[in-house]
């Protein structure tokens, strides 16, 4: 089983961006947490980040034969991308949407979300947790699928 995970726009920056929203753990810091709990649950991992919605449709779409879930947290683009969605739609691949912050909890345009629609569920809040968190369920969503 492989699961993609894919960041969106500025996610980059984590561990320096808004320490009191997003923490101070990296990016690269949650990648190899995801890594080492995958390592143990003999679950192969694909992580990327990219700050171009385009790159992340193409990733999406070049999934379809090589991954089982996706694991996104597309950043600002979970409230105005359409093409994210439809390409998750398209894949034909479940899909988890997270996100470090509770969105819930933030600003009104942070409560809409164009990839919850097209998710399997969403896990939202639990800072860096939400990642592991993804990879549990992950591996229910696949294994449910069969």
């Amino acid at each position: 089983m492989k699961v993609l995970y894919l960041n969106g726009p500025n996610l980059n920056l984590l561990g320096t961006r808004e320490p009191e929203i997003y923490g101070k753990t990296t990016l690269g810091d949650i990648e190899k947490s995801v890594r080492d709990k995958a390592g143990q649950m003999d679950v192969e991992i694909e992580f990327r980040q990219s700050n171009a919605e385009s790159e992340i449709v193409g990733w999406i779409h070049s999934s379809k034969n090589t991954c089982s879930v996706i694991v996104i947290n597309a950043g600002a683009l979970t409230h105005t991308s359409l093409a994210i969605r439809d390409a998750i739609a398209a894949c034909g691949l479940p899909a988890i949407e997270i996100h470090l912050s509770n969105t819930h909890r933030r600003e009104p345009f942070r409560h809409f979300s164009y990839l919850s629609g097209v998710a399997a569920g969403i896990i939202a809040g639990f800072g860096k947790q939400s990642y592991l968190l993804a990879l549990d369920a992950a591996v229910s969503v696949h294994a449910n699928r069969k």
